[in-house]
Parts: C-alpha cells; structure tokens; sequence
C-alpha cells in the first residue's frame, strides 16, 4: 500500500457497509492495510504487467493473512475487490475510504480498540515470506519490525490505547522509533527475516519468485 492512497471513520457506505458492531475479536488482533490490488506495485511496472502485479498484490495479502493465524485479522481498505476478498477469508473489514496509509491505520486501531481489542499488531500487506505474527505481539509496549534496510517498518505491534501517531514511508523505522519514546512506552525491535522482506522494486522479486505462492 502506497503511504498516500486514497482511503470516514465508522460512516457506513452504500456499497460496502460496515456492521453494525464488531464481532468479539479477543484482546489480540492483526490488522493488514490493503490497497486496491489492481493498484498495488506500481514501481514493478517495467517488470511486471498489470495482470501479474495484481495477482502478486494477491498472493502476498494473502500469505499475510495466513502469518497472523490464530490471531483474527481485521483488513482496512477502500477498495470493494478487497473488501470482498478479505470477508472470504474470514477478516473483518474496516472501509475507510479516502484517507491516507496512517490515518487510515489509525482509525483502524481506534475501531479495533472499541471492539474490545487491547493489543494490535499492524503488518503491510507486501511480506511475500511472512510468518509468524502472532509472536511479534508477545511482548508489552512497542515492539517494531523494520525492512531488511532498516529503513521502513514492516510490522508494528503495540496497544490500541496507546495514541501512536504512525508515519509510513521513508524513513519511517526511525520515526516509529521516535513516536514510541514520545509516548514513554516500552520499545523492542525486532529483525525478523521473513518480516523484513518486502517488495517495493523489481530486484525484490528475484529471491522469493521460487516461491510458487498463488492466491484464491
């Protein structure tokens, strides 16, 4: 998902209403940003055609959602195609159309929080080996999750209380950083090679095309 995509908070729409109440979804939850999948990747344009990034985009989610299992999983988006994908796989959807990345995330921390949630893990959509969530959100505080540059940030795990102001996009591991210790809040970093890898440039791709992942 693009930092800037285009994504109120618990306003319904007409197309893809919201529930009228949260289902029971524990202390625990994950929560995965997910933009339009004919719209993800574009940087992969010269690699890929349209029909390979979407399905890409796809497989990805897809194994994601997979790593969050036990956990229940709450996908915040602003496209229909993944609204109705993400229900298929049992999420719950949190439409939150037009907002930024971090505004969007943080509106879907707040509706977790209302549903009861007391501790979420937020991971990107983009992890093509993704595994094991679950244990990133086993400890108090923050705990983050850069990219293998130490760069961005993958996953964070943290309480919905908390007020954390997320800030996606270059530079953000150190910005994460930053907003933990404003907030006087434990802090862990954890580097996680399956969480770490993303796909943002075509050389992403080359290690994990052996992957054979494909997505219903």
């Amino acid at each position: 998902m693009a930092p800037t995509g285009a994504y109120t908070d618990n306003v319904v729409d007409p197309v893809v209403p919201l529930p009228s109440r949260s289902p029971d979804l524990g202390t625990r939850a994950v929560l995965v940003p997910i933009k339009a999948f004919h719209e993800a990747k574009g940087r992969l344009g010269l690699a890929l055609s349209g029909s390979e990034r979407s399905e890409l985009a796809r497989a990805m989610a897809a194994r994601v959602l997979d790593a969050a299992l036990p956990l229940p999983v709450a996908v915040v988006c602003d496209d229909t195609d993944v609204a109705d994908w993400a229900r298929d796989r049992g999420a719950l959807v949190i439409w939150e159309p037009g907002r930024g990345l971090n505004v969007a995330v943080e509106a879907g921390v707040d509706h977790l929080r209302d549903a009861g949630v007391e501790h979420v893990i937020v991971s990107h959509a983009d992890l093509p080996m993704a595994s094991g969530l679950m244990a990133v959100g086993n400890a108090p505080g923050i705990t983050l999750v850069p990219d293998r540059f130490r760069n961005g940030t993958n996953v964070i795990a943290l309480p919905s209380n908390a007020g954390f102001r997320f800030s996606y996009g270059p530079g953000s591991f150190e910005r994460h950083q930053q907003e933990a210790e404003r907030l006087g809040l434990a802090m862990r970093i954890l580097d996680l090679p399956d969480l770490a890898w993303d796909i943002d440039e075509p050389a992403d791709v080359v290690p994990v095309a052996a992957l054979g992942t494909t997505a219903p």
